[in-house]
């Protein structure tokens, strides 16, 4: 196991990287298809792209894969996990070839749905994205980004996850990925759907599908979580009405 004082770099480096790539991820999803702008290309096809990128995050979501990660690289298993999908994506985003000469599902083209349905889609992807920032209220992002693994190992307190709730374990080995309505809305709002971007929102509709498992305990327990978090985040400005 590496001394702690290589640990903390490595997960600030995997966790930078990660915040880096979500941006790009936002360009690439929402500001690239609504107000237009064409990366450069080539690299893997618009084929191989989103299997590399779901088949990266599945496979090293594994039991298997997870035990040997955690037994060679310890607490940084989970800033390991973070740092490959975040490359994995980065890869997908930088060599992705778009198809403009390929057939189209839909498009706006006249008036007034030329003006008004990217205008729709702008609005929704603005608060999809807002809502997946809210999310940071309900959601332990330190632990999934790997942090609190390395900061917790640091200081000699354990394992994060084994100070959680039986309720919040339970929500936390059914969804990794909560953001998934709001991701949803993303991938397929959009004014065109060109052959290239449907591929896209396919194969991720897919990882998304198979990586979400909540049941109405799990919805309980994150509505109770949403509102203990907002109840607290309302005292000071109470404080301050009194």
């Amino acid at each position: 196991m590496a001394p702690a004082l290589l640990l903390v770099p490595a997960a600030l480096a995997s966790f930078i990287l990660a915040f880096g790539t979500g941006v790009e991820f936002v360009r690439f999803t929402s500001l690239r298809p609504l107000l237009g702008g064409i990366s450069e290309s080539g690299g893997p096809g618009e084929r191989e792209g989103p299997r590399m990128s779901s088949g990266v995050g599945s496979l090293m979501a594994t039991e298997t894969v997870k035990s040997w990660m955690f037994r060679y690289f310890g607490v940084l298993q989970r800033s390991l996990y973070v740092a490959c999908t975040a490359l994995a994506l980065q890869l997908v985003m930088r060599y992705w070839e778009p198809v403009p000469r390929g057939p189209v599902l839909w498009e706006a083209r006249a008036e007034p749905w030329a003006t008004w349905v990217p205008l729709l889609c702008f609005v929704l992807h603005v608060i999809s994205w807002l809502l997946i920032f809210s999310i940071l209220l309900v959601f332990d992002y330190a632990e999934l980004m790997g942090l609190k693994q390395v900061y917790y190992h640091v200081l000699g307190l354990g394992e994060p996850l084994a100070l959680k709730s039986p309720r919040a374990l339970r929500l936390f080995s059914h969804l990794r990925h909560p953001v998934c309505v709001e991701l949803l809305t993303v991938l397929w709002v959009v004014p065109t759907l060109g052959t290239d971007r449907l591929l896209l929102a396919l194969l991720l509709t897919l990882y998304l599908g198979l990586a979400h498992g909540l049941d109405q305990q799990d919805l309980r327990y994150l509505r109770a979580q949403l509102q203990r978090k907002l109840h607290l985040l309302s005292r000071p400005q109470d404080g301050e009405a009194e």
